[in-house]
C-alpha cells in the first residue's frame, strides 16, 4: 500500500468548502505543516472549521495564512490572541466574520484523542466555573465540579513529522510531536508532510511513533524554514525591569534566578511561557526536572551560542538544551503528567498579582481571548 502523494497540492486537492480541518503546530511558528498549509491556501477551500492550538505567527507559513485568505468560518483553538497588534483573525472574530470557540489546550488534545478512540464524551475539571463552561453539563466527582466535553472528529488533519515510509508509518523528532498524534487519530483523512520518505522496512518498529493505520497520505515537504529567522514571543530583554513608584523593580533575569532558588531539589516543574521560561537558565547542577507541555521532560537552559535545532524548544518557543535522561512525547502524554498530580509546581506569568495571589493575565478588553471566551463563542458552539 503506497500512501505517498506527488505534491502537497495533490494531497489537499479534494478538501472541500466547509470541511473540518485540524492543523498541528506549536507556538508562533514551530513545526507547522507549512507545505500543506500553503497548498490549502492556494487551493482556496472556503468556510473551513479549523482546529489548532493557535494559528501561529502572521507573515509566516502557519495556519494564519488561511485566516488571511478568508478561508476560515470557525476557529476552535486554545487562544486567538497574543501580545502585540491585533491579527487578521482577531479582527475577523470581532467583526463577526469568524466564529471562535476557545478550548483549553489539554482539553483540546483529549477531545481529539477521544473522538479518534470512539469515545463520545468525557468529564474534566478544566474550565469548570469559568466562561469556558457556559452551557455545558456540570457534574461533581468527589466534590469537584467537572465539565462534560465531547470528543471531536474531523474530516482532515494536516500534520508534520520527521520521517515516514510509504505505508504511512511516521517517526517524529524532538519536541515537535505535540498535537500530531491526537489530531491524526481524530481525522477521517490524516495527511502528513515529512522531511524524508523511506521505503517500507527502513523504519525500525520501535522507531515508529504513529502507525500507518492512522495516516492516509504522505507527502514530501517543500517549504523550508530558516531556523535563524524564526520569530519568538515578544519580550523585554532579560536584564531589564520596570519602575514602580519611582523605584526600579527586579530585572527579568533576577526574577528568574529568585524563582529558581525557590524550587526544591527533586521536584518536577512546569514553566509557563514568557518570563517563567527564564527559570530554566538558573537550574544548572540542580536536581530539578522541567516539563514542557509541547512534549519534553528534563530539558535545560536556553541555547545562546552555535546552531539551533528547530525540534528542540520549550513551550515558549525558546531553543533549549537537554539534560541526561530527557524524553519526548505527544501533548496527550504531556497533559497526563499535568493532570495526574505529578507536577510539584507550575511557574506562571501574569501582568499583575494581588495581595491575595489573584492573577491578572494579559487578555485585553476588546480583543478575543480566554477572559472573554463566552462573548466570542456562538450559542451552537457553547451548547457542545
Amino acid at each position: 500500500m503506497d500512501k505517498v502523494y506527488p505534491s502537497p497540492a495533490d494531497a489537499v486537492a479534494d478538501i472541500p468548502d466547509g470541511a473540518h480541518v485540524a492543523v498541528a503546530g506549536f507556538g508562533v511558528t514551530h513545526r507547522f505543516p507549512s507545505s500543506l498549509i500553503q497548498a490549502l491556501h492556494d487551493q482556496g477551500a472556503k468556510g473551513l472549521t479549523v482546529y489548532c492550538n493557535g494559528l501561529g505567527q502572521p507573515g509566516h507559513p502557519t495556519a494564519h495564512m488561511l485566516a488571511e485568505n478568508g478561508q476560515i468560518a470557525k476557529l476552535v483553538a486554545s487562544f486567538s490572541s497574543r501580545p502585540g497588534p491585533p491579527t487578521t483573525a482577531e479582527q475577523q472574530i470581532l467583526n463577526g466574520e469568524m466564529d471562535f470557540e476557545i478550548v483549553p489546550q489539554g482539553t483540546l488534545v483529549e477531545r481529539m484523542r477521544a473522538g479518534g478512540a470512539g469515545i463520545a464524551a468525557f468529564y474534566t475539571p478544566a474550565g469548570a466555573g469559568t466562561t469556558v463552561g457556559d452551557g455545558k453539563e456540570v457534574r461533581e466527582f468527589d466534590g469537584v465540579p467537572h465539565l462534560l466535553e465531547r470528543g471531536i472528529r474531523t474530516d482532515y488533519a494536516l500534520l508534520r513529522a520527521y520521517r515516514a515510509d510509504r505505508m504511512g508509518n511516521v517517526s517524529f523528532r524532538g519536541a515537535s510531536r505535540n498535537f500530531n498524534d491526537s489530531f491524526a487519530k481524530s481525522a477521517r483523512v490524516a495527511i502528513v508532510e515529512v522531511e524524508e520518505i523511506v521505503e517500507v522496512g527502513e523504519l525500525a518498529p520501535q522507531d515508529i511513533d504513529l502507525p500507518g493505520a492512522f495516516v492516509a497520505r504522505v507527502v514530501q515537504g517543500t517549504v523550508r524554514i530558516d531556523v535563524g529567522s524564526l520569530p519568538r514571543r515578544a519580550a523585554r530583554a532579560a536584564d531589564t525591569g520596570r519602575e514602580y513608584g519611582g523605584k526600579p523593580a527586579l530585572a527579568r533575569q533576577e526574577i528568574g534566578r529568585r524563582v529558581a532558588a525557590l524550587l526544591p531539589d527533586g521536584s518536577l516543574i512546569n514553566l509557563g511561557a514568557g518570563l517563567p521560561n527564564l527559570v530554566a537558565n538558573y537550574l544548572q547542577g540542580r536536581e530539578v526536572v522541567l516539563h514542557g507541555e509541547n512534549g519534553v521532560l528534563k530539558y535545560g537552559g536556553f541555547v545562546t551560542e552555535g546552531e539551533r535545532d528547530p525540534d528542540l524548544h520549550d513551550a515558549g518557543g525558546n531553543f533549549i538544551t537537554l539534560e541526561p535522561g530527557a524524553s519526548f512525547f505527544d501533548s496527550v502524554t504531556s497533559f497526563e503528567i499535568a493532570r495526574s498530580g505529578l507536577l510539584d509546581a507550575v511557574v506562571l506569568g501574569a501582568y499583575q498579582v494581588g495581595g491575595r495571589g489573584d492573577l491578572a493575565n494579559w487578555a485585553v478588553p476588546g480583543r478575543p481571548g480566554a477572559a472573554s471566551a463566552a462573548r466570542w463563542t456562538s450559542p451552537s458552539a457553547r451548547s457542545r
